[in-house]
């Protein structure tokens, strides 16, 4: 509730809720109004990383099910050059983008301007690498998402390429 004062507050708007329709992969998901989301500030494996994404997605999943409404916060730049929202995604006073990072389950990847919270997820990834939390655990960031996108990494022989393997 305080969330929503501040918000009319001080952009004399409400935040925009979202009702999670589906998931792409750790990072990325899709508002039953068909706005395509981006997770600000983290980096998850992609699908085409085989388990580790699958399993990314599947985290993600449990913060924010199909079905559940989430509140978007925008920071400086609200779209990217893909025409995503960029958002932080609050679920039930959870930071969704701090705790995919704190589960070990997304690394800090931030773009600036967008910024707002990056102290907090530095702070997260530095606890989840210490704990050996999620991927950190076992190997599974040895090829960065974004490594993995540039083609830097080996992709297992499994993995789709094209289309289905990125975003």
């Amino acid at each position: 509730m305080l969330a929503l004062m501040l918000s009319l507050i001080l952009t004399g708007t409400p935040p925009a809720d979202c009702v999670i329709r589906r998931l792409v992969d750790g990072d990325t998901f899709y508002c039953a109004d068909g706005r395509k989301v981006r997770l600000i500030g983290i980096d998850s494996p992609e699908l085409g990383q085989g388990k580790s994404g699958r399993d990314a997605r599947d985290v993600l999943q449990g913060l924010i099910p199909l079905g559940r409404s989430v509140r978007l916060e925008a920071d400086a730049a609200p779209r990217d050059r893909w025409g995503r929202t960029l958002a932080w995604a609050w679920s039930r006073n959870r930071l969704v983008n701090e705790a995919m990072v704190r589960a070990g389950w997304a690394v800090l990847y931030t773009v600036p301007p967008n910024v707002k919270y990056a102290g907090r997820l530095e702070r997260a990834q530095k606890e989840a690498r210490e704990a050996r939390a999620g991927l950190w655990g076992t190997g599974g960031f040895e090829c960065l998402p974004s490594a993995y996108r540039r083609s830097a990494c080996l992709r297992p022989a499994s993995a789709p390429v094209g289309p289905e393997a990125g975003r």
